[in-house]
């Protein structure tokens, strides 16, 4: 069964190592380049007509990775993976639309941005209703009505009330992404990272299923996930994916995921996290994409109280592109501060388990 998350990993990197530099060709052709706004960082404008809606490449790449390693292996498709694989192409086509106006349309803003929520709310509800049906043997459908950290706690909040949280998630997921994807390879190596770890809980989870009590050592930590080892192909064929598309991606880029991409990647790490019981962990994990939506949060709410900036432009990248610091400079920096961040979710993560011990 390991073998799916090697195959869907490497399948996943050498389809976008290769295949990339065939999309920024047929954009470039097509003259689909990235609309610079005239209020940004002097330095990006240098960046104007780079080929965008390169998420197009890491999508199809996974959606392929996924699909060509249940063939080599023989091993059937689950129904989580189906759900966090549509959620992903769902968000990926409300992104392509968006970018698909600001280009082509010569529209800057794009959807509108009732059209834009509509869309997003379509598929957001379509996933979490799904998400509650499909039980299998153990009754265990894809996603559980608790709210969980490194696995269910509390109450059963209801299947509306899921509904809103897994919107309200998906939402502030795919925004965080999308705000953080300012800089060269900035959000693709940010997304990297977490979906190594989500590989690793996965394969965690899958290993310590409450399906295998019987065999376990300390059956009173296992995990009631539904899906947990085709999570982890998921997440193997994103990190795959992603790390070809940064090859691309990384300073100067040769091409930008846009809306497509950075929509679908927020789309597809709240899936994860949803479906392998980790909701708020994954806020600390992601912290990178937390901290760069909290810092637009305050400039906002800053202004309109206040009448002043805390910063010296918002998202945060920007602050310090304005203070002097090369883009390199900061996307590293910032890579270290989210490779910190998923080494503390992880730690988390196994000290949950080993507290139950």
């Amino acid at each position: 069964m390991m073998k799916q998350i090697l195959f869907s990993g490497v399948i996943g990197l050498f389809l976008t190592l290769l295949g990339t530099p065939l999309l920024i060709k047929l954009l470039a052709r097509k003259g689909y380049g990235q609309y610079i706004r005239d209020d940004g960082p002097r330095s990006h404008g240098s960046k104007r007509g780079t080929p965008t809606m390169g998420g197009i490449a890491f999508i199809f790449a996974t959606v392929a990775a996924y699909f060509l390693s249940k063939v080599i292996t023989g091993y059937p498709p689950t129904y989580s993976g189906l759900l966090v694989l549509g959620l992903m192409c769902g968000m990926g086509l409300v992104g392509f639309l968006d970018d698909y106006i600001k280009i082509v349309k010569r529209r800057s803003l794009g959807l509108r941005a009732k059209a834009k929520m509509a869309g997003q709310l379509i598929v957001g509800i379509s996933f979490a209703v799904l998400a509650l049906m499909f039980p299998d043997a153990r009754g265990n459908t894809p996603a559980s009505t608790r709210l969980s950290f490194i696995t269910d706690f509390g109450w059963k909040i209801g299947p509306i009330l899921f509904v809103v949280w897994a919107l309200f998630m998906i939402l502030a997921m795919s925004n965080g992404v999308n705000l953080t994807d300012g800089l060269d390879g900035l959000a693709t190596g940010a997304s990297v990272l977490v979906f190594g770890a989500y590989t690793f809980i996965g394969v965690w989870q899958f290993q310590e299923s409450c399906a295998n009590a019987g065999t376990l050592t300390n059956p009173n930590a296992c995990y009631e996930v539904r899906d947990p080892l085709d999570l982890a192909v998921i997440a193997s064929a994103l990190m795959g994916a992603c790390l070809g598309f940064l090859w691309w991606n990384t300073s100067p880029a040769k091409i930008f995921m846009g809306d497509t991409g950075s929509l679908a990647l927020g789309g597809v790490l709240t899936g994860l996290a949803i479906l392998s019981r980790t909701e708020l962990l994954v806020a600390i994990m992601g912290g990178l994409f937390v901290l760069i939506t909290m810092s637009v949060v305050i400039q906002v709410g800053s202004f309109k109280l206040t009448g002043k900036r805390v910063f010296r432009m918002a998202p945060l990248q920007h602050h310090f592109e304005l203070k002097g610091w090369s883009e390199v400079l900061i996307v590293v920096r910032f890579w270290i501060i989210q490779g910190i961040c998923v080494i503390v979710g992880l730690g988390l993560f196994y000290a949950g388990w080993a507290a139950e011990k």
